[in-house]
């Protein structure tokens, strides 16, 4: 069994995907815009992703931009969670993650023995650091 985060977008999926291809050094794969699609959706949207995935060591996303007639809720109940060895490398990865964004968490010491920080992006995903010292 395999459980995987599909995460969805209000049309800055491609921008989003750029942004954790370079901060978790990983690659978009399986790319898939509207623009052949049958959907009745405006002409501006034809070049927005309808699928795509983000693979790196260790990480595997997918994502997409949801049609705009799909509602979106930005809500606090899913959390992307990232777990890593290396402190320095927690500590870059939650800078450029809060960047633009919002901390909830400072990146700091804890009482079970790790450095860990919550905040949440640019593009309204909310994302937990962790790694034990």
């Amino acid at each position: 069994m395999k459980i995987q985060t599909y995460l969805t977008f209000k049309g800055d999926c491609q921008n989003a995907l750029n942004y954790y291809a370079d901060i978790f050094d990983a690659k978009i794969i399986n790319k898939q815009t509207y623009h052949n699609s049958e959907r009745d959706i405006p002409e501006n949207y034809r070049r927005k992703i309808e699928h795509a995935e983000l693979k790196g060591d260790g990480i595997h996303i997918m994502a997409y931009d949801a049609s705009p007639d799909t509602p979106i809720t930005s809500g606090n109940n899913v959390q992307m969670s990232v777990d890593i060895d290396s402190t320095h490398k927690a500590k870059d990865i939650f800078s450029k993650l809060s960047d633009g964004g919002k901390i909830h968490h400072e990146f700091k010491v804890t009482d079970w023995n790790a450095m860990y920080g919550r905040c949440t992006d640019k593009f309204d995903i909310q994302w937990m650091v962790n790694s034990k010292l």
